[in-house]
């Protein structure tokens, strides 16, 4: 006799995987756009709790900055291989009808004499309206963008953004804030360095500067050097020179208590090749903790290595090798003036720094931990 047919055999299987995520409402979206001196990057996210989960993303070198030392101009090949880049940047907002954003170009835009119209053909060609802003914006933005990974212990922290015309840096002053009260209230600066009305203990700002080299301007301004090594100590030397004027060069600070956060591809770059990885993985490298030895172990290896071995490098490749030098020498100047056995990696810039600003204003972030 044959067996009985099971009861719904032959039905359709029902499905084992999730349903597909529902699309995010373009009312809570928010965009960050960065034009820099080297890089067009941009972001594309929505609150989720304290922080924000990201929803598309775009990155490519569009070198903008490229020969502005020496015309004091943005060239013709620059501008077009940017606005090729802001047209991607805009078709990826139109499709997900993004709301709120913010678009910024910083030090290249600052000071080229050709900023202007160029900003007015980004708007004709392409729709987007970029802000200059000026570096203390641009440095306040880095600084709430390392917010979570300022540790509860720190007392003095330093935040340095080394990007690709300028570097920022930023001494703040944690000591009168409860330890756990620390990262929230770097995160409160959104609204300027210099707030008093808020009713809540206050980081202060002890000093911050903008010096005017970056990844690619000092690597412009020593590219007649030929000898690898020597360019990079002349790099590091005048690099430290800018500092001068910084108040708390001055200040002997222990390495208890003291915090360095660096935000940058030369510090990501530093921490992969630390780490050993055969492919970058962020979630390795950001929120990493580096001593001063570590970093220069790191550096030397890449001056053994010479210009030929860092093309070689994944980690590197052909297009970096050069800034990462360049790169290399801002740091170590920083950790010659600054030892520190805590300095934290931070894969965030900018871009995070726009996006939490943008949240914080519209009170679309919940007052968590991070």
């Amino acid at each position: 006799m044959a067996p009985k047919r099971p009861k719904g055999a032959g039905a359709f299987p029902k499905p084992v995987e999730s349903p597909a995520p529902k699309p995010p409402n373009p009312t809570e979206l928010y965009a960050a756009l960065d034009l820099g001196t080297n890089s067009c990057r941009m972001l594309i996210a929505q609150p989720k709790g304290s922080q924000f989960h990201v929803v598309d993303s775009f990155s490519k070198s569009v070198q903008l900055g490229a020969g502005l030392e020496r015309t004091g101009k943005l060239s013709r090949s620059s501008m077009y291989r940017t606005i090729q880049a802001l047209r991607v940047c805009q078709q990826k907002l139109k499709h997900h009808r993004v709301k709120h954003m913010r678009l910024v170009a910083t030090e290249a835009c600052r000071r080229a004499k050709n900023a202007r119209d160029f900003i007015a053909q980004v708007k004709r060609e392409t729709g987007l309206r970029l802000d200059i802003i000026a570096p203390e914006e641009e440095a306040r933005l880095a600084v709430i963008s390392c917010a979570p990974l300022v540790s509860t212990k720190t007392d003095q922290l330093l935040v340095v953004d080394i990007g690709g015309g300028s570097t920022e840096l930023v001494w703040i002053d944690l000591t009168s804030v409860p330890h756990r009260e620390r990262p929230r209230a770097i995160m409160r600066l959104h609204s300027g360095f210099h707030t008093s009305d808020s009713p809540f203990p206050a980081a202060k700002v002890v000093d911050w500067i903008s010096v005017p080299l970056g990844v690619a301007t000092l690597r412009d301004l020593f590219n007649d050097v030929e000898d690898d090594a020597a360019r990079y100590a002349l790099m590091s030397c005048h690099f430290e020179e800018k500092l001068a004027n910084f108040s708390p060069y001055r200040d002997q600070q222990s390495r208890d208590g003291f915090q360095i956060i660096g935000t940058s591809g030369t510090v990501t770059t530093v921490a992969a090749s630390h780490l050993g990885l055969k492919r970058y993985d962020r979630t390795k490298v950001d929120g990493l903790r580096m001593t001063s030895d570590q970093i220069e172990l790191v550096i030397n290896k890449y001056l053994e290595l010479g210009p030929q071995g860092r093309k070689m490098d994944p980690r590197i490749g052909h297009d970096r090798q050069a800034l990462i030098m360049s790169g290399s020498a801002i740091l170590q100047a920083l950790l010659r003036t600054w030892p520190t056995d805590r300095l934290s990696v931070a894969d965030r810039g900018l871009r995070e720094g726009l996006l939490y600003a943008q949240m914080s204003v519209n009170g679309v972030l919940e007052d968590g931990p991070f």
